[in-house]
């Protein structure tokens, strides 16, 4: 394919930055930004919540209008690798592995090359985010960008992997904190308080209504799979040792809904539960599930371009805040099986494969 050394090429020097979500992205930002010769540029600039400097870009060439092609900088940390993963590397089998060759710099390499090479005259916008794994706030900031606003886009792709299968719809997710306080103290002394002890109340109500996503049709959506939500549960001692009364126990939940189901009276019924066990309790609620219609224009172009059938997916992405801007539709290279694994890899075919197709995307604004 004419795209596989260029694709390869900008997605490895790309992989080889480290944009873990926790540390600074302004490096690949940066590669990034110098691929984009003659096209304007707004640098979105902001500190998280940690105090770390972040950076998301809405780059444009052309006319306004059109579609935006989106993918995130960031990636998830780099547990289990025993390998450098910031090391790229093709094998024999033309798989390009890395921390983020799949989500999603490789795409993220595709939709930069396929802006690039539409014709003049062509609307060619890419709305790049960073932070997608945790907060989202870099599609937040994308959707109040000035530059953004201006083009009155009729739609955009975010192009995380799905196989180049168009997906309609996914779910969104409510992230909880729940927290329980204690006082610690060497645990043979029988003077502190156990933080776990005060948890376990809220946890034994967070399985019920846990059960209850898992069982109840009435809570579920059979275009899904699974139909059931998704209610992640992560429990943290901080590092505590076993001998020691812990201070601290914190239940993080991640609670995905499709549109289908109203998160409302989930929602309450967590409140209610920490209210009642006396813990603290932050919920911090994505955009709503997008979802667009079978029969959506934007739909039935990737399906057209594609030949394949538009499906749902049971993950998020930034289309729930970026669904701001213009309705969106995930479409991207590569599968989801090895993200946020050691073994994270993309076909350099598919991402070569993704250029012409993303480029056909834009085009078709023109028409």
């Amino acid at each position: 394919m004419d795209h596989l050394d260029a694709v390869a090429r900008l997605a490895a020097d790309l992989i080889a930055l480290d944009s873990r979500s926790p540390v600074p992205n302004l490096a690949v930002a940066e590669r990034i930004e110098a691929e984009l010769a003659g096209f304007a540029v707004e640098r979105l600039d902001y500190t998280d919540a940690a105090g770390v400097a972040k950076r998301a870009l809405v780059a444009h060439r052309g006319p306004p209008g059109g579609y935006a092609l989106s993918g995130h900088m960031d990636t998830v940390p780099e547990t289990g690798w025993t390998e450098d993963p910031w090391s790229p590397r093709v094998d024999a089998d033309g798989l390009l592995h890395g921390l983020g060759s799949v989500d999603m710099k490789g795409a993220v390499a595709a939709c930069i090359l396929a802006a690039k090479v539409v014709p003049d005259g062509v609307p060619a916008t890419l709305l790049l985010t960073t932070d997608e794994e945790t907060t989202k706030a870099g599609a937040r900031a994308v959707a109040a960008s000035a530059l953004a606003r201006s083009l009155g886009l009729r739609g955009i792709v975010v192009a995380e992997p799905t196989g180049l299968v168009p997906v309609r719809g996914h779910r969104s997710s409510a992230n909880i904190t729940a927290v329980a306080s204690g006082v610690q103290a060497h645990s043979s002394t029988g003077q502190g308080s156990n933080a776990n002890w005060a948890l376990i109340p809220f946890l034994a109500e967070m399985r019920e209504i846990q059960h209850r996503l898992r069982h109840d049709p009435d809570l579920q959506d059979p275009a899904y799979d699974p139909p059931f939500c998704d209610f992640n549960l992560v429990i943290d001692n901080h590092g505590t040792a076993v001998n020691v009364t812990p201070a601290r126990a914190t239940a993080r939940i991640k609670f995905r809904a499709s549109r289908r189901l109203d998160r409302t009276p989930i929602l309450e019924a967590v409140r209610a539960a920490a209210q009642r066990a006396g813990i603290a309790l932050e919920i911090r609620a994505e955009g709503p599930p997008p979802e667009l219609p079978a029969d959506h224009p934007l739909v039935r172009l990737a399906a057209d371009l594609t030949g394949q059938a538009p499906r749902t997916a049971p993950y998020g992405t930034d289309a729930s805040e970026l669904q701001e801007l213009a309705p969106c539709l995930v479409l991207g290279p590569g599968r989801i099986d090895t993200a946020h694994t050691p073994r994270e890899c993309v076909a350099v075919r598919d991402l070569a494969a993704a250029v012409p197709l993303f480029a056909a995307v834009l085009a078709k604004a023109a028409i």
